[in-house]
Parts: C-alpha cells; structure tokens; sequence
C-alpha cells in the first residue's frame, strides 16, 4: 500500500526541482526526501527522477506519478476541510499569514485580544512575505492587500476590508535641520527588491543620487527614524511613529485594499469565523489610520 507521506515528499521534488529545495519547504533534511522518494520508487517498482547537473527531471513514470499524485492530494485536501467544517468547537489550531509590517505594526496586539478572549484556540502567526497557499491549507485566514479584486482566487472566500495608503517619510528632527538648512545629505532609504516606488516624489526635500540600501523594513524604518534620508512607509506605520513625518509636498498613494480571505469549508470552522468576524471589526476602526487621514501632513 502506498504511503501518503512517501507522495508528498515525491510532490515537494517535482515541484522544487531539487532535494534540498524540497527539504528546505517541507522542514526535513534532504537525506529524509531521498529515503521517502526510495521507498515509493521501491513501493511502485519505477524510477521517479533522472538526476542531472541542473537538478532532478521526472521521468516518464514520474510524470504519471506526478499527475495521480496531484489528484490525491486535491482528495486529500478536500476531504480534511470538510472534516474541518464540521468543526465548531471553540478551540484547535488557528493558522494566520499575514506580511510582517502588517503583524508588527497594526494587528499582532489584537490577536493578542483574541488570544485572550478565546485561550483555547492556539494561534499560528505566518508573519511572513510569501503567500501561503489556503487550499493547500497552509493557513486557515490569509491578511493580504490586493490591489486588484479580480487577482482574487475564484476558490477563495474574501471579506472586505479598509483601503490602504501609504506616503513618503522622514524623521522630524531630520526635517527640523533640513529646514534649518543643514547640508547634511539626504538619501532614499529603499529595500532592495523594491526599489524607490514610480509614485514616490521627494517633494520639497532634494536627495542624494547614493540611496541607502536595506534589505527588510525594519530596517528601513530603523534607518529612517535615525534620519539618513526619505523612505515610503504605509501610513499606518508613518503616522503612528512619533518620530517620522511626512515628507512637504509629498502624495498619498493607495496600495490596495486589505481582505480577510478563507477557504471552502475551513471557513465555516467556528473559530474561523469568530476570529473573521472580529479582525474585521478592528479593521474597520483603523480605517482613518489605514487610510493616512487620521493626522495631517506636518
């Protein structure tokens, strides 16, 4: 009889493209996803991968495995979200992805509320910025802004939230000696990946051509509050901190809109549902914050 476990490991392969990737996503060692691809080789009596200098490559008996592996796992899937479903204690696991900033900075003291009011129910926070897949019931709630609602999976359950903003930031003591004209440099503060943002201006403020290079926003944020230069921040974060201000003659611009998204039958899970119903409801309180309207430029 084949084993399930055996199967995923052979997924997470074929997927990744490699052992060490596969290991990498599924939390093992690679020596383990070579045992595991062995005794399914072993089970089915057929080589899985053909290993080249590039990585693995299925091979024809792999490719057939691959394509029943995937409706099992689909089976598999559905079967444990309408088992999940039918769930309605107030207690269990509650497994919620959401970005970093957004944990950080806004929402992890109201899960912090939630935990209080139900402590039965063990929460997973996800802080983290790649997308966790619902179906795959990698979360339970995913937090994401989405800019455009028809990128929304089909399969997904969204409920609404605030629109978000974000603006151009520097720190007020920063801003006190640029106005006192101190020559000081000013640089863009950006994170790698991104880059400084097409509708981000410097305003009234003239930087550097040398930016100053970070590779996350807490270091970002850490760096504007020390006051080397100009940086975009959502505004949830600007304004909050006492430190920064907004940068004069800088825009607002609207990142997207924040949803509660959820999946087929987990969704109906009461503690799903209790924690939807009252992250939604704090949302809704942080919109004038969310949406840069709860100060006014400095």
């Amino acid at each position: 009889m084949i084993d399930w476990d055996d199967v995923r490991y052979f997924l997470a392969a074929a997927r990744e493209g490699s052992v060490r990737a596969a290991a990498k996503r599924l939390g093992v060692n690679h020596a383990t996803v070579l045992r595991r691809i062995a005794q399914l080789e072993e089970r089915l009596g057929a080589q899985m991968f053909e290993k080249l200098p590039s990585g693995y490559r299925l091979t024809a008996a792999g490719e057939e495995v691959l394509e029943l592996a995937n409706e099992m796992e689909a089976s598999s899937n559905q079967l444990e979200t309408r088992v999940l479903g039918r769930d309605q204690s107030v207690r269990g696991l509650l497994r919620v992805t959401l970005t970093p900033i957004l944990a950080t900075h806004l929402l992890i003291p109201d899960f912090a509320d939630f935990a209080r009011l139900y402590p039965d129910i063990e929460m997973e926070i996800l802080s983290s910025g790649e997308l966790a897949n619902l179906t795959k019931r990698e979360a339970d709630v995913a937090i994401r802004v989405v800019y455009d609602r028809k990128t929304l999976p089909l399969n997904l359950h969204g409920l609404k939230g605030p629109e978000l903003f974000g603006g151009v930031y520097m720190s007020r003591d920063r801003l006190a000696a640029w106005r006192a004209g101190a020559a000081d440099p000013i640089r863009w503060i950006v994170i790698n990946m991104h880059g400084i943002p097409e509708w981000a201006s410097e305003g009234e403020v003239r930087t550097t051509g040398v930016p100053f290079r970070v590779t996350d926003a807490a270091a970002e944020i850490s760096a504007v509050r020390q006051g080397l230069g100009i940086t975009t921040l959502p505004c949830f974060v600007g304004d909050a901190d006492p430190l920064l201000v907004r940068v004069p003659g800088t825009d607002l611009h609207m990142y997207g809109t924040l949803w509660l998204l959820t999946q087929g039958e987990t969704r109906k899970t009461k503690r799903v549902r209790l924690f939807t119903e009252f992250v939604s409801r704090r949302l809704a309180a942080y919109t004038p914050l969310l949406a840069g309207l709860s100060i006014s430029s400095d």
